[in-house]
């Protein structure tokens, strides 16, 4: 399993329509929209879980895409970082 950065979403994005978007280009384990903790607004990026197999077509593929307006940021998710 591999975790792609999906960012530049519509703040009314849903993670629905995030793994729906996705699934067409590959097989979606999950996805999920990451919100601001007081508001509970997105924040305009998400994660989107995919296959391995999958994973760099579908950066490269969906890096640039439009998506509701506006062009996707993808790539493939690096480990937090420890402050």
């Amino acid at each position: 399993m591999a975790t792609l950065y999906v960012g530049n979403l519509p703040w009314n994005t849903t993670s629905e329509d995030l793994s729906s978007f996705f699934g067409q280009y590959g097989q979606v384990i999950s996805s999920r929209i990451i919100t601001d903790r007081e508001t509970g607004r997105s924040r305009g990026f998400g994660f989107v879980e995919v296959e391995d197999d999958d994973a760099s077509r579908m950066a490269e593929d969906l890096n640039g895409k439009d998506f509701g307006g506006r062009p996707l940021t993808v790539n493939e998710a690096r480990p937090k970082q420890q402050m």
